[in-house]
């Protein structure tokens, strides 16, 4: 294999919610100004955290790690703390979600935020997780590239064969790291109070997380018909935009954004969607999650390539809200089992990532409807 194989850079978003000192909705803004690294996404009382690029999903956790203590330093002086589970706490009325307020330059987001909840309404949105940013080294695509075609169109062809792998097993992943089966009641109906347990292992992840209202079909033949295909539902007003486009994976360019950008100047990295807060995890992301999504994509980009059909993008999604449950079909658990094989054996000769699978496959045993109900409820 490559010595450039597992080169790569890599990115961590991570969203929370800002809860005051009785657990409830902090009702303050947004005390960070327009930092970039320190945002929020839907609502003002909603903290993401964005790291910069980085070399390693080593140094990307310590660029989180380190952002998360600044966070939590500042919150603590007005007696505030950060939420970290993906279901949100109680809420009385969808008051308590206010709207981001951004303004100025920026003023165009929150009229974005205002569509989305005449939409979607507001509990949606206060679903948090986190979304991991990677893409290869630019020394791997070259090896890669051995019949020296236009570089550019090889590198969209790669990603775009990446992520239609992807989708077709984010279930994968949402069922190695779901993290969330209890919430409060008021997610079922606003006031009602009390955990209550959920049919699901993630509740953002599960039919009752958020999608589009209909599964927008893709053209994925070429980058080209692929945004051409995302700007006919937007034509239509099916989407506002491609940031409406609610599915688990995301190619994305450089800089802004945009259908238009990502039209342009082609790919620069992928984004996976998927994962939940894990609350047994310090920083709300175990590492070793992070490590084994990058083994399967090196693992899936080994992979013949295919035609992802209506039929095929159906059968996905369908899959991602199988695995959000408690009890998923026994067949996914068999196949995510024969995966995790596979991409031991493809990885056979590193030991690390020997130690990363078996990290994963000791999880397809384990009781997750009883997973962090300890800390879930003492909290």
């Amino acid at each position: 294999m490559s010595s450039h194989l597992f080169e790569g850079k890599f990115g961590i978003e991570r969203e929370t919610l800002r809860v005051d000192s009785f657990g409830s909705l902090a009702q303050t803004p947004h005390p960070f100004g327009d930092d970039p690294h320190i945002t929020r996404d839907f609502c003002e009382n909603q903290i993401e955290i964005v790291t910069p690029v980085c070399s390693s999903i080593e140094s990307a956790i310590a660029v989180l790690g380190s952002l998360d203590r600044q966070v939590r330093e500042a919150l603590a002086k007005t007696g505030e703390d950060l939420w970290l589970y993906s279901n949100p706490p109680h809420f009385d009325s969808e008051d308590d979600i206010p709207i981001a307020d951004f303004t100025g330059d920026h003023s165009s987001k929150r009229s974005y935020r205002e569509y989305l909840e005449q939409k979607y309404g507001k509990k949606l949105m206060l679903f948090s997780g986190i979304h991991f940013n990677f893409s290869f080294s630019e020394a791997f695509l070259h090896e890669l590239n051995t019949e020296n075609t236009d570089f550019r169109c090889f590198r969209d062809e790669l990603y775009l064969r990446l992520y239609k792998q992807l989708m077709r097993h984010s279930w994968l992943l949402v069922l190695l790291t779901a993290a969330s089966p209890f919430y409060d009641a008021s997610l079922d109906k606003i006031g009602d109070r009390g955990i209550k347990k959920s049919e699901y292992s993630s509740m953002r992840n599960s039919e009752r997380g958020y999608w589009n209202t209909d599964l927008p079909l893709l053209d994925h033949s070429s980058l080209r018909t692929f945004t051409d295909s995302i700007r006919k539902y937007i034509h239509a007003g099916f989407l506002h935009s491609a940031s409406e486009l609610y599915l688990p994976v995301r190619l994305k360019p450089q800089g802004r954004n945009t259908l238009e950008n990502l039209a342009e100047h082609g790919v620069d990295h992928i984004e996976l969607r998927m994962f939940d807060l894990n609350p047994d995890a310090p920083l709300g992301i175990d590492a070793r999650d992070l490590q084994f999504a990058h083994l399967l994509m090196l693992y899936l980009l080994s992979l013949p390539d295919f035609d992802f059909t209506p039929a095929l993008q159906t059968e996905a999604i369908h899959n991602h809200k199988q695995a959000a449950l408690i009890e998923p079909d026994t067949f996914l658990t068999e196949q995510a089992a024969e995966i995790l094989h596979n991409t031991e054996v493809y990885f056979e000769a590193y030991p690390d990532a020997k130690g990363i699978i078996a990290f994963e496959r000791q999880k397809l045993s384990r009781n997750r409807s009883v997973s962090n109900i300890y800390s879930y409820i003492h909290t």
